[in-house]
C-alpha cells in the first residue's frame, strides 16, 4: 500500500464520535520497520477500527510516529496514549500538533501524560514534578501557543492519562476528555461521574470523550489454554506492577500490596486481562455500559515487539 497524501483524506469531524467505540492500542509497532508501516496499518484501517493508539517510552517519538501512521492511512484516527509531557515543550507539541491536524484533518488525537519518574528522570534527565501541577502547567503553557503557517491554527482534540479524581477533573475543565489505562468497568463509571456526560457517541450526545485501554490474550484455544494467558499477562503487568502510579490507581480499586508482585498476582491478571474473545467483547461492552465513549484493545501477542496480525483480524471479526 502506497503512503497516502493529504488529498486522499477528506476532512472529518474532530471529536469522539470519530473515534469509534472499539479501537487498538498497541506497542507492538516499534518493532515494524518504518517501510513496512503502511501495509500492515492499510490492512488495519480497512478491518474497521475507530482508531488506532500508541505509547511513548521508548523507541519513536510520539508526533513523528503519528504523522507516519496517518500517513499510512485513510480513514481511522490515530492517538498518542501517551505523549510524555517531559518529551517536548508545549511549544513544541502545540506546533507540531497543528501541523498533523492540517495534513489530516480530523484524524489525530493529542493524548498528554506525566508518566513515570524511572521513565522521566532515568532516560530523559528531567526531574519528575508532581503530576497535577506539572500537567496544569503544561497544559497552561499548551493554552498560550498559537499556530503560525496560514492553515496551520486548529489544534486537534486533547485527552489527558487520568487515573485519579483530581487528574479527571483536570481532564474535564481542560481538554476534550480522558485516557484511562489498565483500569476496570468499575474505573470506568467513576470516571464519567467525574467527567459529566455520557459515553454515547451519536448525534447529540455531549460530555468530555473517556478513552479506556483494555487487554486482552486473544491467541487460539487461549480458553483452555492457561499457561499461555497466564504467561502473557504476566510479561504485560511486568513493568506496570513496578510503578507507583498503576499501583495507587489499583489500591483505589480494591487491589492490595500481595497483587503488586512483579507480573502481577492471579486476582490481578484475571481482572485486568481477559482471555478470548468471548470474555474479550463481553468486558468491552462492560466498559461501555460503565460510561466509555471508546474502548482501545489492547491484544497481547507472543512477543511485545511483533504485531500479532492474526489474532487483530480474529478481533475485528468478533468486536467490530
Amino acid at each position: 500500500m502506497s503512503a497516502v497524501t493529504p488529498e486522499d483524506t477528506a476532512p472529518t469531524p474532530a471529536g469522539r464520535a470519530h473515534l469509534g467505540r472499539v479501537g487498538l492500542w498497541t506497542g507492538s509497532l516499534e518493532g515494524v520497520r518504518a517501510a513496512a508501516i503502511p501495509d500492515l496499518l492499510g490492512e488495519l484501517d480497512e478491518q474497521g477500527w475507530g482508531s488506532l493508539w500508541f505509547g511513548e517510552a521508548v523507541g519513536r517519538e510520539a508526533l513523528t510516529a503519528a504523522q507516519l501512521y496517518l500517513g499510512a492511512t485513510r480513514r481511522m484516527a490515530i492517538g498518542t496514549g501517551i505523549a510524555n509531557i517531559y518529551g517536548r515543550d508545549a511549544s513544541a507539541a502545540g506546533a507540531a500538533a497543528r501541523t498533523i491536524e492540517a495534513l489530516h484533518p480530523g484524524r489525530f488525537v493529542l493524548g498528554l501524560g506525566v508518566s513515570h519518574a524511572p521513565l522521566v528522570e532515568r532516560l530523559r534527565g528531567h526531574t519528575y514534578g508532581r503530576p497535577l501541577a506539572a500537567m496544569r502547567e503544561y497544559l497552561d503553557a499548551l493554552d498560550g501557543t498559537r499556530g503560525t503557517a496560514a492553515g496551520e491554527d486548529v489544534m486537534p482534540p486533547v485527552v489527558l492519562a487520568a487515573l485519579g479524581p483530581k487528574m479527571l477533573e483536570l481532564s474535564r475543565d481542560r481538554t476534550a476528555g480522558a485516557h484511562p489505562y489498565l483500569t476496570l468497568p468499575e474505573h470506568t463509571a467513576r470516571a464519567r461521574e467525574i467527567l459529566g456526560g455520557t459515553g454515547g457517541n451519536g448525534p447529540g450526545e455531549e460530555g468530555p470523550a473517556l478513552v479506556v485501554e483494555h487487554a486482552a490474550v486473544l491467541a487460539p484455544g487461549v480458553e483452555d489454554d492457561d499457561e499461555v494467558w497466564r504467561s502473557r499477562a504476566h510479561d504485560h503487568l511486568n513493568i506496570y506492577t513496578g510503578l507507583p502510579n498503576y499501583r495507587n490507581s489499583w489500591t483505589r480499586q480494591g487491589f492490595d500490596e500481595s497483587d503488586y508482585v512483579r507480573g502481577g498476582s492471579d486476582r490481578l491478571k484475571e481482572a485486568l486481562v481477559t482471555r478470548g474473545l468471548e470474555a474479550t467483547r463481553a468486558r468491552v461492552q462492560e466498559h461501555l455500559d460503565a460510561g466509555a465513549s471508546t474502548v482501545l484493545v489492547q491484544v497481547l501477542g507472543e512477543n511485545v515487539l511483533v504485531p500479532p496480525v492474526d489474532d487483530w483480524r480474529r478481533a475485528a471479526e468478533a468486536l467490530l
